[in-house]
């Protein structure tokens, strides 16, 4: 275990910044997630973390030693890959023991370090088969054992699971986690899905063009978050948003979305400034009459819950409802919201307003 460390990290490929001053410290023993869409920088920040990128300036920490210009083996890293990178022509067996066999280890540790992983990963019963011959996440767990035999400071992992069907996703997940706190090593994982980042991680780094936007806790997050793009890409349906102005009334706080009000927290803004606003799906009530009309297009039954896909004042909105839901499209409804559900956001910068 170890920790690690980003200081002032940037990251240029010519005239493009993909990193911009990234300070960010991976504790030791934490599984701390990168998350961001696709372009955000959070593949390369892992990939300068593992040596197989160059960095234009700032400095990499690894148990706090500068590891800029140590080639990748020299690091005391693993890492494990979207596409597996197993050899083909070898048997899992030699898999897991290749890259200790390159290190000149005794044949007794190898074999040592070798049942040791394949009994962690249940993968025992598999040694002599060849990748051609496994399933998706048995070979996602062979790549994963690779890994684990060398016994680094820090695991990496990129996108591991984006090959799987969704089923084997949430089984590979939950057996990631478990590996992680039985083994208790410094993690950094990469994902584009938010929902493995939330149900993963101890923090979570939320990464958009190349700038940390937040970190903090899943919940954390979810329930707090700084600024618009964070609350919108955290959480799944997303934030519902919408645009309104700020008012203050003898009854309150409220915001003003088209010809109808809410409740609204009380918060650091002017009478008539212009606002984002965002109220998460499990958040918005629908009932008779009162409140935003809401108009449904779309109902999508998933067994435990029902979500309503419609509009509010002309912008998208979707309603997710606890069990089965009586309202059918074409229906028009009426939606409330308790005012600390109720997000507010500066309508220039996306910045929370507190």
């Amino acid at each position: 275990m170890a920790e690690v460390a980003f200081e002032q990290v940037q990251k240029s490929f010519g005239a493009v910044q993909v990193l911009r001053h990234i300070d960010l410290t991976v504790r030791n023993g934490e599984f701390l997630v990168l998350v961001g869409p696709s372009g955000c920088g959070k593949s390369t920040l892992l990939r300068a973390l593992a040596g197989l990128e160059g960095v234009t300036h700032g400095r990499i920490l690894i148990d706090g030693r500068v590891v800029n210009g140590l080639p990748p083996k020299d690091r005391d890293i693993a890492m494990v890959f979207q596409n597996y990178a197993l050899y083909p022509h070898m048997s899992v067996q030699e898999n897991l023991t290749f890259a200790l066999k390159l290190r000149n280890l005794k044949p007794q540790e190898i074999e040592v370090r070798a049942r040791e992983a394949a009994t962690i990963l249940g993968l025992e019963g598999l040694l002599e088969r060849y990748p051609r011959h496994l399933s998706g996440g048995q070979r996602q767990r062979v790549a994963m054992g690779r890994a684990i035999v060398r016994d680094p400071k820090v695991f990496l992992f990129d996108e591991p699971l984006s090959n799987l069907d969704a089923k084997l996703r949430v089984q590979m997940r939950a057996e990631i986690r478990a590996l992680h706190q039985r083994l208790k090593a410094t993690t950094v994982y990469v994902t584009h899905d938010q929902i493995e980042a939330m149900t993963m991680a101890d923090r979570i780094v939320v990464l958009n063009g190349g700038v940390v936007e937040q970190i903090g806790a899943p919940l954390d997050l979810y329930d707090d978050p700084d600024n618009l793009f964070v609350a919108s890409f955290i959480g799944s349906p997303a934030m519902n948003r919408f645009s309104g102005v700020y008012e203050h009334t003898a009854d309150g706080p409220r915001v003003r979305i088209a010809d109808h009000a809410l409740p609204a927290p009380d918060v650091n803004a002017t009478p008539g400034q212009r606002v984002s606003i965002g109220i998460r799906p499990e958040h918005l009530v629908p009932h008779a009459d009162g409140g935003l009309p809401f108009a449904v297009d779309v109902v999508e039954p998933t067994g435990a819950s029902t979500e309503l896909f419609g509009s509010v004042a002309g912008e998208r909105c979707c309603v997710l409802i606890n069990g089965r839901a009586a309202l059918k499209p074409g229906t028009v409804t009426a939606l409330s919201a308790a005012p600390e559900h109720v997000y507010l956001f500066d309508a220039q910068s996306g910045q929370r307003l507190r």
